[in-house]
């Protein structure tokens, strides 16, 4: 299940019934005026991809104003900024500047002279590729297709290649909406292929029966490696192995196996001088929250390395260097780090080049770099600094855009870390400036598991509307999560919601030796696995007097045959419902729901394919028929995590609204 700050990518979810009828299963409407966040207040101005040019001359960037409340802009340009004055071009696109015209996956050809990127056109799930001039002339079509491209990317040879879905049903990744539940739910689902653009149209350079992930060109023509794994791709991405692909004849060949269910792969990246290939490899709960160790292996195939073992921290995104090294970045406790590994195949080589407090490519997209000079971009942020790109040399940045100049809050923000049982646990407490008398606290979990609550802008949305309203906010990183190295992200494996419950807790107390938190008064939230903790958190214990779970999990047990995803379960149950029930039914809220006196405000999006709506309608269902306070909102047509505007704003005034009638 993926964290809300991260992306993933799964399919069709497997529930029998309409799910449209969940949607009229709502709490009583909330009026404009209810609403605890003024329309007119100043979105951030988030920026989705950043790219360099090769020359280190240009940066071009998707970027746009997110909803309030919300991360991904509705309206979306297309921008080429000078880096000497950080004079830009805003690229006219042919739909013009409405909803769903969407430029994604801008890239340089090897040159600088062009860029090429993707726009998907309004109410569609088709693509057309463009280029234009460096300096915003000269736009020309390329390509129309009848399905998803992602992550274009130029070969040295000057060819441009892709990851390309014909005729898509749905937009890549478990997170989007889910198609209708209705039909042959065994019908063969589309595969997501590497592609070549020859001659205007697309060469296919991988099987039909593989739905590929992640990849990355060989040089002299060798063809790719990527990760992949056949059937539908939302489903088996946990179980994805690393392949050669042969351009010439699209044959796939495998040349690195995970050596146990819980070990994923991911950001496969080939050495410039095309001997080597690295990638990350660890237990992930989602595609594209990605956290583990960093491996090598011989590009022809070998005896895989681990380069990083006992790092007490998660590698997070990789790249080659312009000098042939490979660097790493990293997520060590309350820091992002930035380190050198050298040749890529010596373990235990990790030369610091960059620490600091923040967050950099927010989302996981790590530096981009223009080689020969080694000067880098990338959009950077923390808690009390609102995102930009910032340019130059690693740790020799400057800001080139000053989009959110001005925007700061009112919020104190500590890095705590605590004991619990064996682990040094990590996470961070935000409270309002001037906090005399004691606060109520809210506890705000990340979903996941793998993942982890990393400084980002506390903007317009939940955050800042719960500091201005005089709450603390507690965001704790339990055992499961990333940080800490691969001992702490499994440590929750066959144990969820039992021991990452007690780090939870056992956080809260220091919270309160931290600040003047009144502890009786507290509160949790928290979406996906963090809807999980909620749910399963108001079952165990009585500390919590209001609580707010989006995309929950109630019942572990049902959830197995209803997801699109279930691959994940089995790296961290060890095995599927069906053969280890105990397992699953230990840690499942329903199960202990008799133990409930928590006033619980539930939510979820209708077609969520991740944590399916019948999911919190249980345990909404279970609340009510036991007397204990309770309200459900099932979201119209949203999937994981919420896009419309107006569904943003709704599930804040309500989140505050319970709060403030509980808490306060």
């Amino acid at each position: 299940m993926s964290n809300a700050r991260h992306g993933s990518a799964n399919s069709l979810a497997r529930i029998l019934g309409a799910a449209a009828a969940f949607a009229v299963l709502a709490a009583p409407a909330v009026s404009a005026s209810d609403s605890p966040t003024a329309p007119t207040e100043r979105p951030i101005h988030r920026f989705l991809a950043v790219e360099i040019s090769p020359d280190a001359a240009l940066v071009a960037s998707v970027e746009g104003d997110s909803p309030v409340g919300g991360y991904y802009p509705l309206i979306r340009d297309l921008l080429i900024r000078r880096i000497d004055n950080g004079a830009a071009i805003t690229v006219a696109l042919p739909c013009g500047r409405v909803r769903e015209c969407w430029p994604n996956s801008p890239t340089w050809n090897p040159d600088g002279s062009r860029l090429s990127f993707t726009l998907r056109m309004p109410g569609t799930h088709a693509r057309s590729i463009y280029s234009v001039a460096a300096d915003g002339s000269g736009l020309a079509k390329l390509l129309d297709f009848s399905g998803t491209i992602e992550d274009l990317r130029y070969g040295a040879d000057g060819r441009l290649a892709m990851l390309a879905t014909a005729d898509a049903r749905k937009e890549v990744g478990a997170t989007e909406a889910g198609t209708a539940i209705a039909g042959d739910l065994d019908a063969k689902t589309p595969e997501q292929r590497i592609a070549v653009l020859e001659g205007g149209a697309l060469h296919w350079a991988s099987p039909p029966d593989l739905f590929v992930y992640e990849y990355d060109w060989r040089p002299a023509g060798k063809g790719f490696v990527g990760t992949a794994s056949p059937g539908d791709g939302d489903d088996n991405w946990w179980t994805a192995k690393l392949y050669a692909f042969s351009e010439k004849d699209a044959a796939a060949r495998v040349i690195y196996s995970p050596v146990s269910l819980r070990q994923q792969l991911a950001a496969p990246k080939v050495s410039r001088d095309g001997r080597t290939v690295a990638f990350i490899a660890g237990i992930m709960s989602d595609f594209g929250s990605t956290g583990g160790d960093v491996y090598t292996l011989p590009a022809e195939g070998g005896q895989a390395t681990n380069v990083t073992p006992g790092l007490k921290a998660s590698a997070t995104a990789l790249a080659w260097g312009c000098d042939g090294h490979l660097q790493v970045q990293l997520l060590a406790a309350d820091t992002s780090q930035l380190a050198d590994l050298g040749d890529g195949r010596t373990p235990g080589s990790v030369r610091p080049m960059w620490s600091g407090a923040e967050s950099l490519g927010l989302r996981g997209a790590g530096l981009s770099t223009a080689c020969p000079s080694a000067i880098t971009a990338a959009d950077h942020e923390s808690y009390t600094v609102p995102p930009e790109i910032e340019v130059g040399p690693v740790g020799g940045w400057r800001n080139l855009t000053a989009a959110n100049a001005g925007m700061t809050p009112a919020a104190r923000v500590q890095s705590l870390s605590w004991k619990s049982d064996e682990f040094n646990v990590q996470g961070w407490l935000l409270l309002p400036l001037n906090a005399a008398k004691k606060m109520p606290l809210v506890t705000i979990v990340h979903g996941g598991p793998a993942a982890a609550a990393v400084p980002s802008f506390i903007g317009p949305g939940l955050l800042r509307t719960l500091l201005e309203h005089g709450y603390a906010v507690f965001e704790p990183n339990p055992r499961g999560s990333f940080g800490q190295g691969e001992r702490l992200t499994l440590a929750n494996v066959r144990d969820f919601g039992h021991g990452d419950l007690r780090d939870i807790l056992t956080g809260i107390d220091a919270a309160a030796k931290a600040a003047p938190i009144d502890e009786q008064r507290l509160g949790i939230t928290g979406g996906s696995y963090g809807g999980f903790m909620t749910m399963w958190a108001v079952t165990q214990t009585q500390r919590f007097k209001a609580a707010v779970a989006g995309a929950g999990i109630s019942n572990w047990q049902s959830y197995y045959g209803e997801n699109g995803i279930d691959a994940w379960m089995l790296p961290y149950f060890g095995a599927s419902v069906y053969e280890d029930p105990a397992a699953y039914a230990r840690s499942s809220p329903i199960n202990f729901i008799r133990n409930v006196r928590t006033p619980t405000f539930v939510y979820v999006g209708e077609r969520d394919i991740e944590c399916p709506a019948p999911q919190t309608q249980e345990f909404w269902h279970a609340l009510k028929a036991l007397g204990v306070p309770t309200s459900i909102m099932i979201y119209p047509g949203e999937g994981h995590g919420l896009r419309d505007p107006e569904h943003i704003a709704d599930r804040l005034a309500r989140t505050l609204k319970w709060f403030d009638e509980y808490l306060k």
